[in-house]
């Protein structure tokens, strides 16, 4: 599953230097520009603490877990996303001049900010109204509504982000639509619990929503990983919504190709199967032993083989990017991934495509073969975040594709 920078909170153990005050920075991923401004302050045990916040993107915080500054130097990791900052602080402790590594270097330049020179983090702020909807016992989410004209689009956020990520993008539906937004479980405003991170109890979650607000089959769209929780809703519940869009969203965990696997859905099925194999459950079930030798296994290790010839043919650095762990509900939810193959009902499919993701063009090829119903748009050398750095032709998409839909 693709990762991009999202937002970060920096914990630095420095004293010497003032790094308080807000920096601003450009981070140029191909034809993409992403604003990033990081507040600094420092705590009353002399740590420095600090937000960052993708202004284009409008994503949450996500953990750095080490941060050291020594010689001028500044050193994060961000294991959350498999990224990484080092810049250099120059003398007038003004800038930070550096690269932001997340598989490939990349330029980032921070500069502090003056009331005359500082962003506007507020650019994409759209109105709406907020009210949290309880989806379990203690289990709560947040549920943005920012109005609009027409049947209702309820939208489904990516891994890490709340549904603020949206903001820029509304405003463009709401002339044709009544607009939704859900924060999953475990992100943002959302409650935090400890369980509840399976792609059906996600799924769940977002029916409840669909339910509570009293939404007469809407459409669902869905950034990334929500692509499993409209895919589970489309597996079991096709009438409960009009259509599904996935927004650069139909990677295996939403749509599993058995010609070809997966080694992140094939572990998490592997898992789930061992772990019924535990003494008093399912250790002697024939059914169960014998569809972990016949195809479990075999799957798994086919799709062991195929990640180990791509990993041979990584850079070092890109390696040693992926090797950080998730943590929390991440973890939780690409343990919980599992096997989406028949997908009812209509389906947009927009996939972000380039020499460099042959998954993408992949993924595409594989969903048209085995749903020649769906609707699959290619859109070359677009971001992950096809919705903004595409926005234009992810709205000529969703519009025709609605258009078809019997009301």
């Amino acid at each position: 599953m693709k990762k991009y920078i999202l937002a970060a909170f920096f914990l630095f153990t420095v004293t010497a230097q003032d790094l308080t005050g807000a920096w601003q920075g450009t981070l140029e991923a191909g034809a993409n520009k992403l604003r990033l401004i990081v507040d600094i302050t420092k705590s009353p045990t002399g740590q420095w603490t600090a937000n960052m916040l993708s202004i284009d993107q409008a994503s949450d915080a996500i953990p750095v877990t080490s941060v050291a500054l020594e010689n001028n130097t500044v050193k994060l990791t961000i294991p959350a996303i498999g990224g990484g900052y080092q810049g250099t602080l120059n003398p007038a402790a003004t800038e930070l001049t550096g690269h932001w590594t997340q598989g490939i270097p990349l330029p980032l330049n921070l500069t502090r900010a003056t009331p005359a020179t500082a962003w506007d983090r507020n650019k994409h702020a759209t109105p709406h109204i907020i009210q949290f909807i309880e989806v379990a016992k203690e289990v709560k989410l947040e549920v943005l509504d920012w109005g609009g004209t027409g049947r209702p689009l309820v939208l489904l956020t990516g891994l890490g982000n709340n549904a603020h990520v949206f903001d820029k993008f509304v405003t463009k539906l709401t002339p044709n639509y009544h607009v939704y937004g859900i924060t999953r479980r475990g992100f943002g405003a959302s409650s935090k619990p400890e369980t509840g991170y399976t792609a059906t109890r996600l799924a769940d979650d977002v029916l409840t929503v669909i339910d509570a607000l009293k939404l007469t089959r809407p459409i669902l769209a869905g950034h990334s990983i929500a692509g499993q929780e409209l895919s589970s809703i489309g597996t079991r519940f096709p009438n409960k919504v009009a259509g599904l869009i996935y927004l650069d969203a139909a990677y295996p965990y939403a749509f599993y190709d058995p010609t070809r696997g997966d080694i992140v859905v094939d572990l998490a099925d592997l898992r789930r199967k061992l772990a019924q194999l535990a003494p008093g459950t399912s250790l002697h079930s024939k059914e169960l032993v014998k569809e972990l030798r016949e195809a479990t296994l075999p799957n798994f290790e086919r799709a062991l083989k195929a990640h180990e010839a791509q990993l041979n043919t990584m850079p070092e650095a890109q390696l040693k990017a992926m090797t950080a762990p998730f943590d929390g509900p991440r973890a939780a939810i690409m343990n919980g991934v599992e096997k989406h193959a028949n997908i009812n009902g209509p389906i947009l499919a927009i996939f972000a495509t380039s020499d460099k993701n042959p998954v993408a063009e992949a993924q595409a090829k594989a969903l048209e073969n085995a749903i020649p119903t769906a609707k699959v748009v290619r859109l070359p050398n677009a971001n992950h975040y096809v919705f903004n750095s595409n926005e234009a032709d992810v709205l000529r998409e969703m519009n025709a594709f609605i258009a078809t839909l019997p009301k």
